[in-house]
């Protein structure tokens, strides 16, 4: 069991799928976030959901609520909430909406993190995927100069940070399912 943190980051808008994609149903679980929270919890010895309002989650979890802003849905409002809940050196950090990064692409994340760091970060082809990867303590100050000034850009502050970006030639983990389209690709490939 990896002993850092995991945070599921689950308090998004979702307008391109034009409902919220935290509470689809997937792979036999009512919501994908249960899905990512069940599987999660295999690997991280404690495992978080970071969202607006956890009463619409039907189960029982560790949540980290987001109650600085009713009306901003960017993640840097969950970096600010969780840099103050967690007293933890780092946190991993994953989006509901990848479950198909698994075991491998995290160990791997891990193996290439080191505490000099402020960040450690995926990479494909397609770019880079802040929201999947390891966040140190050392940027809370940033994230909340960001959160401030209404600045919500993640790839400006991981290029400007310490940040080890990790690459990896399959791209298929790093599915986001941001569209209806994606989100029914994903139910088939979770069948296979």
């Amino acid at each position: 069991m990896i002993e850092t943190p995991c945070v599921i980051f689950a308090g998004g808008r979702s307008s391109r799928m034009g409902k919220d994609k935290a509470l689809l149903p997937f792979a036999g679980f009512s919501t994908l976030t249960q899905f990512q929270y069940s599987r999660l919890s295999k690997i991280f010895k404690n495992v978080y959901i970071s969202c607006k309002d956890k009463s619409k989650f039907a189960f029982e979890a560790s949540f980290i609520e987001d109650i600085q802003s009713d009306t901003l849905f960017a993640p840097t409002a969950g970096f600010v909430a969780i840099f103050e809940s967690l007293k933890d050196e780092s946190f991993f950090a994953l989006s509901v909406d990848s479950p198909f990064v698994g075991r491998k692409e995290i160990e791997k994340l891990f193996k290439h993190d080191f505490p000099h760091a402020d960040a450690t970060i995926a990479k494909t082809a397609f770019g880079i995927e802040p929201m999947c990867g390891i966040y140190h303590a050392s940027l809370k100050g940033e994230f909340e100069k960001m959160f401030k000034e209404d600045n919500h850009k993640l790839g400006f502050l991981l290029k400007n940070a310490k940040t080890t970006f990790v690459d990896f030639e399959d791209e298929k983990p790093f599915l986001n399912l941001n569209h209806p389209h994606e989100y029914e690709e994903a139910l088939k490939l979770i069948e296979l």
